[in-house]
């Protein structure tokens, strides 16, 4: 989903160097041009005396020891005056300016306009850039004098511009969000009975589900100012600036109430304390320990509502959790095939859709996909129809788009020799015959071996008709079969395997290890659960491995279980391969010849022979 920021509050323009060099040299220009107006040519009092004689000198100011005044000149022809200077040495000059006819007077006029653009402007030059620089880096890095200050990005009423509206695909998260907007638009509604609202609203779902979205969502709808911080802005270097930042940030939110506080990414602030290995009372500890001291503080009635988001629950501290702090937790989870036809409305609005594309369709290929995923997958779709110089984005963009994300970016220019493109072409076919035998798997939609992403040489993809929630022994048993079906084919075909199967072993493996361990399917240890699961450890991941709770012979018979499970599956997949030895051939050839098939072509050569 669209999680754009907005516009912010305050507009800040981007340092640029070519400032400090435009105003040195200006500085330098203003220099040079008063060097020239105010020169003042030193001569040696002979050749004073001199021009005097010459009747050069045509007006002068005397001092006891200085004498300073004008005297003709010729510059290139021209005749022009200029200002010297000299030493007195005789005390009798006044007859002899009387006998030429000079001006003189006996005190040295003080220009203080010529003191001022020579002394004092460039002054204030350079200070005028320094003073320039230091605000313009205060404003990009921050300072000494405001690292205690919020660094929280500010949309005020008018500057969010996101409702509901833009928030598809999560109806029930919307529906708890509800209940906030009404409260901050009609607050009297609730504090007429005594009832208040949660403290705290914890946002928790998997990445890019549109948590941020819908805090902005419920700021749009309600028209109050929203005030955006991730988790770990508030964690400085310096000790105490967080805290200090927290406070500054409950102490603007307070005089702008009502009003919306989001703290994204909430486990960068909020991990369990105490659980590092040092244990020490470090800046984030304090900084956490600021933010529980403001939330139990502050009164909810004044209509600061403090939102959060989080895809990480199980590693917040407790305080952060309990009644009266973060009391409401709401799930944005990703969204079924529905949610995913509405996201996908959202975001294809400003994209020229052709009319044979159908965005229920889209929506049943992209199973798990969050909201950011769609948008990534629409943006994908656009800019492979403009690649193919399309005036419109068609069905087989969308429908490239979701190749490309599942299995990655097409290599057709790496080479790959025939005898390599043998083995791929059988063990793509195998996974696809297992698959459209076995009853309860997936529907095959593409066989394809055309190199993709980093190390995929080749693929079998297979679109679900529906979402699932829960999966039975036996649909898990074929899911293993089909995985292991490439293998098969191999060993069926070349009598010989090839590290191709390494991902599809890594899948097998974790599914069986699964159903032994998590889901109690093995006969042989019954319907015990040995898997610990992460959430209930009291730091998560922050403490080293967890202990095993169980014996070195229970975690022998777990081993033989999954080996057993995956051996019989494969048996089940070369047993499929070698009774249709003959449609995996045919399927084979077509894959070599045409290197993308359709799942209906090979179940048509599957339902012939």
């Amino acid at each position: 989903m669209d999680t754009g920021r907005g516009c912010f509050m305050e507009k800040h323009h981007k340092f640029s160097i070519w400032y400090v060099l435009f105003a040195v040299w200006m500085v330098l220009l203003l220099h040079n041009m008063i060097v020239q107006m105010f020169a003042v040519e030193r001569l040696p009092y002979s050749a004073f005396i001199k021009a005097l004689q010459e009747g050069r000198v045509v007006e002068v100011a005397i001092t006891q020891d200085r004498i300073q005044g004008k005297l003709k000149g010729t510059v290139d022809g021209q005749q022009v005056e200029k200002v010297f200077t000299t030493v007195r040495v005789d005390p009798q000059l006044s007859e002899m300016l009387e006998k030429y006819n000079v001006t003189f007077k006996g005190v040295i006029e003080s220009n203080f306009l010529q003191n001022l653009a020579s002394w004092v402007l460039p002054v204030i030059l350079f200070f005028g850039v320094w003073y320039f620089m230091m605000r313009r880096f205060a404003a990009q890095q921050g300072s000494f004098l405001t690292l205690g200050k919020k660094k929280a990005k500010v949309y005020m009423e008018d500057e969010v511009g996101v409702t509901f509206e833009d928030a598809a695909g999560v109806d029930e998260a919307k529906e708890e969000l509800q209940e906030v907007v009404a409260f901050l638009k009609v607050p009297e509604k609730y504090t007429r009975l005594g009832g208040k609202l949660p403290k705290g609203i914890l946002l928790v779902g998997p990445p890019g589900t549109g948590k941020t979205l819908l805090a902005r969502a419920v700021a749009g709808e309600s028209h109050v100012p929203f005030f955006s911080m991730s988790g770990s802005e508030f964690v400085e270097l310096f000790v105490g600036m967080g805290a200090a930042r927290v406070r500054d940030l409950f102490a603007q939110a307070k005089e702008k109430a009502p009003c919306i506080i989001f703290v994204d990414e909430l486990d960068a602030l909020g991990k369990a304390r105490g659980a590092g290995i040092t244990g020490g009372h470090d800046e984030r500890e304090q900084t956490l320990n600021q933010l529980l001291v403001e939330m139990d503080g502050f009164d909810a009635t004044i209509g600061v509502i403090l939102m959060a988001a989080t895809n990480r629950p199980e590693i917040l501290d407790p305080a952060l959790l309990r009644p009266g702090r973060f009391d409401r937790h709401i799930l944005v989870d990703r969204p079924d095939k529905k949610g995913r036809t509405d996201i996908l409305k959202v975001h294809a609005k400003e994209v020229k859709l052709g009319p044979d594309v159908d965005l229920d369709i889209v929506a049943g290929m992209t199973p798990g996909f969050a909201g950011a995923d769609l948008a990534n997958l629409v943006n994908e779709a656009a800019l492979l129809a403009v690649r193919h110089d399309k005036d419109q984005v068609d069905m087989a963009e969308f429908q490239d788009a979701v190749e490309r994300i599942v299995a990655g970016l097409e290599k057709k220019n790496r080479l790959i020799n025939e005898n390599e493109r043998q083995i791929v072409a059988h063990h793509e076919v195998g996974h696809a015959l297992v698959a459209l035998i076995l009853p309860g798997t997936d529907p095959v939609r593409k066989i394809s071996i055309i190199p993709r992403g980093l190390s995929a040489l080749g693929y079998t993809l297979q679109v679900p008709t529906e979402d699932r929630f829960l999966m039975s022994k036996t649909e898990l048993l074929n899911k293993i079969a089909v995985a292991l079906g490439g293998r098969a084919a191999e060993e069926i075909v070349f009598d010989d395997i090839s590290t191709g199967a390494h991902n599809d072993l890594a899948r097998a493996t974790d599914i069986a290890r699964s159903m032994v361990k998590e889901y109690g399917m093995s006969e042989k240890l019954g319907h015990i659960y040995f898997e610990k699961e992460r959430q209930n450890q009291p730091y998560g991941d922050l403490t080293m491995s967890a202990k095993r709770e169980y014996s070195e012979e229970t975690a022998r018979i777990i081993d033989h279980e999954i080996k057993a499970i995956l051996d019989s599956q494969y048996r089940v997949a070369k047993d499929i391969l070698t009774s249709h030895r003959g449609v995996l051939e045919q399927g084979a050839a077509l894959v070599l010849k045409e290197e993308n098939i359709e799942g209906k072509r090979l179940k048509a050569i599957l339902d012939a022979g």
